[in-house]
């Protein structure tokens, strides 16, 4: 007898299994990757190394504890794994002997290690790490118990971020290198500049690293990349334009440089490419010039952790692979350094993690799709044969329903074709109603994708329909979309919106027009609050970690100062356009009830924005709620504290059923 399938549930977190950094070893018959979980009793995020014999498919756990590692790396020889791993507290890097045993720690700095590199000698690892000024890698920095506080001193606009705080006065990121055998670590860089570590050669003689050494970076937005002799320490510049570089990665003959960015030819929304520099001759090209849709993954979604793909891949015989965001897929995608460009990967998925072999015949994907939340795979590229390594997710799939979205395109502004999904509620049945809820993104330079999310497949399981477009502004879909937004928030977007629930009315006489919700987080949470002031349309919303006021934005964000004037087009010189594109402006115009969520923590849309959307609708007698989440930050709904995540969903989904049924 065919168990009954049940609908989803916020508390599903708890069951769902993230995989993650597949990594191929040099041998190409094996490989390593990391398996994240939330433990609930703890309240955290857990996540080990596995192993998988590929000649087999066998897989072997490799690490275990409640604690989690990141960023596995195979020695040249394929004789050592190494890892970071938060187990002693900051991240350290971990050795592990590939023919077993425990791991062995190998660092133990002050502020833990943020990036490292294998030399291809395999007798050191390269390393960056944030440093105070006069103090070394391991160097620890005096505490007094019972110390008063200190007052913090501001003399730059960029003096904080979200997710961190504070920033650190006096330190900055330096690169080092550690001798293995003895322990030994040599500083490589110093001075009051930021390093980051990108690419080391493969004769182990040339690293890329990033940085900029201007005094003053208030409104400096470029990180230039050098190659530098390691023994001579002389540097030839690779990129020293505005725009944001990096993910630099070397041919196997050392000759070309692979590297991705954008310039700031469209500000923030300009699409990155795949460019490549000849150290022989030092010439650059855009490689993916012709290509209309940013390299790499822009997918928005909220079960995936840590996932941090390669910005490219190299093969011996100079091919390349990178990740492209178009239509709604991140797909692999194939280049030469003759100019051709291709897909390698299927449409309707959303390739998130990758590694390629040596000679290019072999892929492991990480990949998933609406209805999939992701599992590892071997891909032979010349042929699409895939085989699944693992089925960690495959229970939860069988057990639970998940809603299959039905694509639709659509006429938005201007007669521009606008993509997007609609889910039907689970348990739909021919001939009844069903109430909707729209759901907008943030970004707003990203796109929603076929993908799996969580929180989408909640509301389809609690009885609702689902629709997520793509507004201009998102990615995926030409450098003019992506663009449109700028200048225009509450335009050109609010009709893309609009026009796609106005097409799914029309079309689906399943959905209750007196029963709409809309919901959003961070730029979504800014077109809620713009559409609850604009129309009547919805009987409840929900906003999240929002913009109400871009005239305090721009003085309190970690990003205001210049964000406004990238996506505004306005800064304090101009309040007047500021205000009119802010939906506190239009709040007695509100009379959609309004569930507002802020995390205390959110340094990117502070949680004053909240508190005066707030205030004002309540000292006007609207119909509203304030939630705040304490030690959340901008991304609580994605990486946030476990308990915290549940609770925002609940307070979401209550907030619909008291409205909507």
């Amino acid at each position: 007898m065919t168990k009954a399938k049940r609908n989803v549930q916020a508390e599903d977190l708890f069951l769902l299994h993230s995989v993650t950094s597949p990594t191929l070893a040099p041998n190409g018959e094996e490989a390593v990757f990391i398996k994240t979980h939330i433990d609930e009793a703890e309240n955290q995020y857990v996540s080990n190394l596995f192993h998988v014999d590929l000649t087999t498919n066998e897989v072997l756990q490799w690490t275990y504890g409640n604690t989690r590692v990141s960023a596995p790396q195979w020695s040249a020889d394929g004789k050592k794994l190494a890892f970071l791993s938060n187990r002693d507290g900051e991240n350290q890097i971990y050795l592990l002997a590939s023919n077993g045993g425990e791991a062995k720690k190998l660092t133990s700095f002050e502020k833990g290690v943020s990036h490292f590199l294998w030399s291809p000698c395999g007798g050191k690892i390269w390393v960056c790490a944030t440093v105070k000024v006069g103090f070394s890698f391991t160097d620890k920095e005096e505490t007094r118990e019972n110390e008063k506080p200190a007052p913090y001193r501001v003399s730059k606009m960029k003096y904080k971020m979200d997710g961190i705080g504070l920033l650190p006065a006096d330190h900055y990121k330096q690169i080092g290198v550690i001798d293995i055998e003895t322990g030994e670590v040599i500083v490589f860089t110093t001075g009051e500049h930021n390093h980051d570590l990108h690419a080391v050669s493969n004769d182990g003689k040339k690293l890329v690293v990033g940085v900029n050494r201007k005094e003053n970076l208030d409104f400096e937005f470029r990180q230039p990349l050098y190659l530098v002799d390691i023994e001579t320490k002389e540097e030839m510049v690779i990129i020293e334009e505005e725009g944001n570089y990096g993910g630099a990665s070397f041919s196997f003959d050392d000759q070309y440089i692979a590297f991705t960015g954008a310039s700031r030819a469209f500000s923030n929304s300009t699409q990155a490419c795949v460019y490549i520099f000849d150290t022989k001759d030092q010439t650059r090209w855009n490689l993916t010039e012709s290509l209309d849709a940013p390299v790499g993954d822009y997918a928005i979604a909220d079960h995936q952790q840590g996932v941090h793909a390669p910005s490219i891949i190299w093969t011996k015989y100079n091919q390349l692979y990178f990740q492209l965001s178009t239509m709604g897929d991140v797909r692999l995608y194939y280049a030469s350094l003759e100019g051709e460009l291709y897909p390698a990967s299927p449409e309707n998925e959303h390739i998130y993690d990758y590694d390629i072999s040596k000679n290019g015949e072999t892929a492991l994907l990480t990949v998933s799709s609406a209805t999939n939340p992701g599992e590892l795979y071997k891909y032979t590229i010349a042929t699409g044969e895939r085989i699944a390594i693992t089925s960690f997710n495959e229970e939860y799939c069988r057990e639970t329903t998940l809603a299959q979205p039905e694509t639709i395109v659509f006429k938005g502004a201007e007669n521009w074709d606008v993509h997007g999904w609609l889910m039907k509620p689970a348990g739909y049945e021919e001939g009844k109603k069903y109430p909707l809820i729209v759901e907008i993104h943030g970004g707003p330079h990203a796109m929603y994708a076929n993908t799996f999310f969580h929180e989408l497949q909640l509301l389809a399981g609690e009885g609702y329909g689902v629709l997520y477009v793509n507004p201009r502004g998102g990615h995926g879909y030409s450098q003019q979309f992506v663009n449109a937004v700028r200048g225009d928030y509450g335009g050109g977007d609010y009709e893309d919106i609009m026009a796609g629930l106005d097409y799914v009315l029309e079309h689906h006489n399943w959905i209750d027009e007196d029963r709409l919700g809309v919901t959003g987080g961070s730029y979504g949470g800014f077109m809620t609050n713009w559409i609850v002031g604009h129309t009547n349309r919805f009987k409840a919303a929900v906003t999240q970690r929002s913009i109400s006021n871009w005239v305090s934005f721009f003085g309190v964000s970690d990003i205001g100062y210049y964000f406004s004037d990238w996506q505004i087009g306005a800064d304090m010189t101009d309040v007047e356009k500021l205000w009119a594109h802010s939906p506190l402006k239009y709040a007695n115009q509100i009379e959609t009830p309004l569930l507002i969520l802020h995390g205390e923590n959110d340094l990117r849309c502070p949680i004053e924005q909240a508190e005066q959307l707030y205030i004002t609708l309540k000292s006007q007698g609207k119909e509203t709620e304030f939630v705040r989440f304490p030690d959340a930050d901008h991304n609580l709904s994605r990486t946030g504290t476990p308990s915290l995540r549940i609770a925002r969903l609940n307070e979401i989904t209550n907030w619909f059923t008291n409205y909507l049924r």
